[in-house]
């Protein structure tokens, strides 16, 4: 999939916006797609509302909002209520059970997984749900390679904190490959 309309949504403090800029500068830089990321927040910045959108493109892109998604994340309930009608029929919708009770019927595939409690138990560091959060996203859509997300975190990670920032990666990835009934 070379073509992809994406919304990261959550509360401010999680990490979706640094995480659509990774994922951006890694189909630019990496992949030699096009890519653009918007954002948009709340006054309050930490704990307000957070969007991310971001366009990755093989030819030119000519909007940078991501109006009707193929790929919805929502980390927050709040993030949820307010955004669970944007999914493009037929698209991808990921939530994370600890955070987000799906409540609504939407015409897309709904997967919720356990991503915070996983990094709790594998990593213990809350500081890099949104990198996990970022490894399902490309573990189930392929969009890019998460080779090409690893580059681009070790332009963009203080090397003290690549480790688990990698580990990271890697359960998410992992955790977005695993079959579904």
């Amino acid at each position: 999939m070379n073509r992809c309309r994406m919304v990261f949504s959550g509360s401010g403090g999680q990490g979706v916006i640094t995480a659509a800029i990774i994922l951006a500068e890694a189909a630019v830089l990496y992949e030699d797609l096009m890519a653009v990321q918007s954002q948009s927040y709340g006054p309050e910045a930490r704990g307000g509302a957070t969007r991310t959108d971001v366009i990755i493109w093989d030819s030119e892109i000519h909007f940078p909002k991501a109006n009707e998604p193929n790929v919805l994340v929502c980390l927050t309930q709040e993030a949820y209520n307010k955004f669970y009608a944007i999914i493009r029929p037929g698209g991808l919708l990921i939530t994370d059970i600890r955070y987000v009770k799906i409540e609504r019927k939407v015409d897309a595939r709904q997967i919720e997984l356990p991503m915070y409690q996983k990094v709790m138990e594998k990593i213990g560091k809350p500081i890099v749900f949104n990198i996990c959060m970022l490894g399902v996203v490309v573990g189930l859509t392929q969009v890019i390679k998460s080779e090409s997300i690893l580059k681009a975190l070790k332009d963009r990670i203080p090397p003290s904190f690549l480790e688990i920032n990698t580990q990271a990666l890697e359960l998410g990835v992992a955790m977005g490959q695993e079959p579904r009934l």
